[in-house]
């Protein structure tokens, strides 16, 4: 399992690399292009991955324009997550090579969309298209006891878009009454829960869905009392990125999904 575990952990820092890329160009709708500066500027091979050009002093470029820590906290954060992984599904013996392959991709995916909706507040067609293409062929490969089959990811696909669709429903609603520049609750945010849905089945969605709700609640709480401390205006007017809360919840209950059913149901 440490063989397997350093391996993946290596293997996900150039996974993260690749991440950083396509964080850079897909909100911006460019080509894909090699790691470059925010200015456009080059890096150099030996600062193609964050964590080198911070380590090798390559962090900025002669024309002064400067890589932000997200860059290494991404491969880091990719690296941790597949780890988290493989030692979390090792002595499962219903989870196969095949079904681990898919939720290490998973956790690209989710990275990913979590990275792009914080800078942005975007959550992409063109990373959540292809997902669920991903996650429909998973449960119809790879079913087992705990992974939903077809009709169980379908369910969960409905069950999630409908439920979330109200929500972004009455977000709309409450931006329009309130007078408000901004929405909270996006479209992206239906169809990552749709694609969590696709991933966990109906049942395990549900319970995803209150961690998402629960934790929401408690990130909405301390940014609320963070911006009052520090004096920011207009906290109130600023959409929370929901993004990152789905991307939890349904980790959790991916590679959870036992511990926490014990935790709260009892069975």
């Amino acid at each position: 399992m440490i063989t397997t575990a350093i391996i993946v952990g290596i293997a996900g820092i150039f996974v993260g690399g690749v991440l950083n890329a396509l964080a850079d160009e897909l909100p911006t709708y460019t080509k894909p292009k090699l790691p470059h500066y925010p200015d456009g500027t080059p890096r150099p091979l030996i600062a193609w991955l964050g964590i080198s050009a911070f380590l090798t002093g390559h962090r900025t470029a002669e024309t002064g324009s400067s890589l932000s820590w997200r860059y290494p906290l991404t491969e880091l954060a990719t690296s941790i997550a597949m780890i988290v992984t493989v030692i979390s599904t090792e002595n499962d013996p219903e989870v196969t090579d095949e079904q681990l392959v898919f939720w290490l991709v998973y956790m690209a995916v989710f990275v990913l969309i979590t990275v792009i909706d914080m800078e942005h507040r975007l959550i992409l067609f063109s990373v959540i298209i292809p997902s669920l293409v991903l996650a429909l062929l998973d449960a119809v490969l790879t079913p087992h006891n705990h992974e939903p089959d077809l009709e169980s990811a379908l369910i969960g696909a409905g069950l999630g878009f409908g439920i979330f669709f109200i929500m972004y429903l009455g977000g709309i609603l409450y931006t329009y009454v309130r007078g408000l520049n901004v929405v909270a609750f996006g479209y992206g945010d239906v169809m990552l829960i749709t694609l969590s849905g696709l991933i966990l089945g109906w049942e395990l969605l549900i319970f995803a869905m209150f961690i998402t709700v629960f934790i929401g609640a408690i990130g909405s709480v301390v940014y609320i009392v963070v911006n009052g401390v520090i004096g920011r205006g207009n906290m109130m007017m600023k959409a929370l990125p929901y993004g990152p809360y789905i991307v939890l919840g349904t980790v959790i209950m991916l590679l959870f999904s036992a511990e926490v059913r014990q935790i709260v149901a009892g069975y």
